[in-house]
């Protein structure tokens, strides 16, 4: 999979929204981090110019087993261990299991929202 590929099927989502919020960071590396939200909040980000990984909100069980059982899944950088991972691109992690990962962060975030906003997103579908 490549950033457009994975921009697109990030931005399918109901209500999901991009933007590079680190413009003014010290490193270049943040800078290039390219954020997908739901009303503000995060489901992901990677970094546009690398590509080498994204971080997902996960349910923290399913985080330890898959940590378990892919190499490429880690905790997630620069975020909360227990409710973020970060899954590494060209690992052992396949773009089907990715794309499950990015979905289930899309809808643990959408879950936390107020009943009224989940309710306008599934009004899209």
């Amino acid at each position: 999979m490549n950033i457009e590929t994975f921009r697109k099927y990030c931005l399918s989502f109901n209500g999901a929204k991009e933007k590079l919020p680190f413009g003014k960071a010290h490193s270049k590396y943040d800078q290039e981090l390219l954020v997908f939200y739901v009303e503000d909040k995060w489901f992901c980000f990677v970094n546009i110019e690398k590509f080498d990984f994204c971080d997902l909100k996960c349910d923290p069980e399913e985080s330890v087993e898959l940590q378990t059982k892919y190499i490429g899944i880690k905790p997630g950088y620069h975020m909360n261990k227990k409710h973020w991972v970060s899954v590494y691109f060209n690992s052992d992690v396949p773009d089907p299991v990715l794309k499950d990962l990015v979905r289930k962060s899309y809808e643990l975030i959408v879950s936390s929202l107020p009943h009224k906003i989940q309710q306008s997103l599934t009004d899209k579908s």
